[in-house]
């Protein structure tokens, strides 16, 4: 996934308030969490900025933070020093996580923010899907949460401006949103986000980034997870919804074993 280079430095304008902190943000999966043993073995394979990540390791947890960009690596390593905590913060993309991580050795792995979404087409996202198995003990859990993209198709092309200022330690921001909907679904979609800053004499900052993504069916979703050896345990899925949490539970067979199953 390539991508969050100049928004890794404004992305807190684009996280929602409940999960700014590290401790909101660690709360929203408090029943997953909670049953673990000390120090279970946790990974967030898409940290952003860090606040998922820092959270679970308050918990105690022994917590690996990976992302794609250098930007989001940065920055939560500069948030888990900031609050106090241990946490191994590696710039890793998915298809690579094999080569830097011991496979069956999380309890759980975390994909969230709707990133998914940006591996490239269905050979990446499956590709995507299969490293993350790979990393799960048998009965591990995957936790992912996704937009409902049957939705923002159905919207189609569109200019979303936030109605209203958004405040990040004592600075205010607004936040535009431009979707850009291809023909097909299998073709690369793109996002327009630009975080625009007022500054206390009144003149903006402005920061932009251009971001592809692959949108895919839940049906799609589902099926690649069974391929890659994860049932669905729960799911929130609401097909006129904006999105859902889906946990998915390894049955500690390989890829392989279970493509030929």
């Amino acid at each position: 996934m390539a991508g969050y280079g100049a928004l890794s430095e404004a992305y807190e304008w684009l996280i929602r308030d409940e999960h700014l902190s590290p401790v909101g943000a660690a709360a929203r999966f408090e029943d997953l969490v909670t049953p673990l043993p000390p120090n279970a073995r946790v990974i967030d394979c898409s940290c952003g900025t860090g606040q998922l990540a820092v959270g679970l390791a308050g918990h105690g947890l022994d917590v690996v933070a990976t992302d794609a960009s250098a930007g989001m690596i940065r920055r939560t390593a500069a948030l888990a020093d900031e609050h106090g905590v241990r946490l191994d913060a590696r710039q890793v993309s998915w298809e690579d996580l094999s080569d830097h991580l011991e496979a069956s050795s999380f309890d759980l792995v975390f994909c969230i923010g709707n990133s998914l979404g940006h591996a490239e087409g269905e050979r990446g996202r499956l590709a995507a899907l299969a490293s993350m198995a790979q990393l799960l003990r048998p009965g591990g859990r995957l936790v992912l949460t996704s937009r409902m993209w049957e939705v923002v198709r159905a919207r189609g092309s569109r200019i979303d401006v936030r109605d209203h200022l958004i405040r990040r330690n004592g600075r205010d921001a607004v936040v535009i949103y431009h979707t850009q909907i291809a023909p097909d679904w299998e073709q690369e979609h793109h996002f327009e986000i630009a975080v625009t800053e007022v500054r206390p004499d009144g003149s903006l900052h402005t920061c932009a980034e251009r971001l592809s993504f692959w949108p895919y069916r839940y049906e799609e979703l589902v099926a690649q997870l069974q391929t890659v050896g994860l049932t669905v345990e729960t799911t929130t899925v609401d097909a006129d919804g904006a999105g859902y949490l889906l946990v998915a539970r390894s049955d500690g067979r390989s890829v392989n074993e279970s493509k030929t199953s």
